[in-house]
């Protein structure tokens, strides 16, 4: 096995393991905080309990509501963005800035 296949399959394992476990944040972590958020803020949840607001959200997610794949997916679309902040911010800083050259006059 050659030493870039081991490279790629390891980045693709790392990658997987992060979608896993935030897909796992977005699936039954975030719907708890959204649910007992909501209770503080809103009151009681019009459908009943957590059990009934958990069901209508995997509904929605089984049924491809756009909005709740979104907010399934949130936590990995976040970090995403996050590292691509991160990787574009690392870039700039590596590139130097032209200098530009005075005309024949002395004026920048």
């Amino acid at each position: 096995m050659s030493t870039s296949f081991r490279s790629i399959k390891a980045i693709a394992i790392k990658e997987s393991a992060w979608f896993i476990g935030l897909l796992f944040v977005g699936f039954v972590l975030m719907p708890i905080a959204i649910y007992l958020v909501g209770q503080v803020v809103f009151g009681a949840y019009a459908a009943g309990t957590y059990g009934d607001f958990f069901a209508t959200l995997s509904e929605k997610v089984r049924n491809g509501d756009t909005v709740a794949w979104f907010l399934i997916l949130s936590p990995y679309l976040g970090w995403q963005c996050t590292r691509l902040s991160i990787f574009a911010w690392r870039v700039s800083a590596k590139i130097k800035p032209v200098a530009t050259q005075p005309d024949r006059a002395g004026k920048m």
